[in-house]
């Protein structure tokens, strides 16, 4: 029973990672096409700004889903080092979560301030 759970967890942390890859290729894809539009119309750093916190969201996005293929994967019998290795990987990834998030909590009070 315990290798066909291993095998449950495994197959569902392969797919939460497959989700995140395919996450980070369109955020990347779409702005990599924002940023060609970009440098065709000359626009300035406010366009470039946009381009990054569109970016990040979708950073934001797929760093949960790769911490939740790592929780599914350590969920079946984890040895300390996995649990270790675990807490490392989800304290860097908060961290990374912190600062996208509060840039695009700035841009988002910054788009507000404007639009007053």
């Amino acid at each position: 029973m315990e290798a066909l759970f291993r095998e449950v967890a495994a197959m569902i942390a392969l797919v939460l990672e497959a989700i995140a890859i395919v996450l980070i290729a369109f955020g990347s894809v779409h702005a990599l096409l924002r940023t060609a539009r970009l440098l065709v119309a000359g626009s300035g750093q406010v366009g470039a700004r946009r381009v990054f916190l569109g970016l990040a969201r979708w950073l934001v996005l797929a760093l949960e889903f790769t911490l939740a293929a790592d929780v599914v994967r350590t969920t079946i019998s984890p040895s300390w080092q996995d649990i270790g290795q675990l807490a490392a990987i989800a304290l860097i990834r908060t961290f990374l979560n912190y600062f996208l998030e509060r840039d695009l909590e700035r841009a988002a009070e910054v788009s507000s301030a404007t639009a007053s």
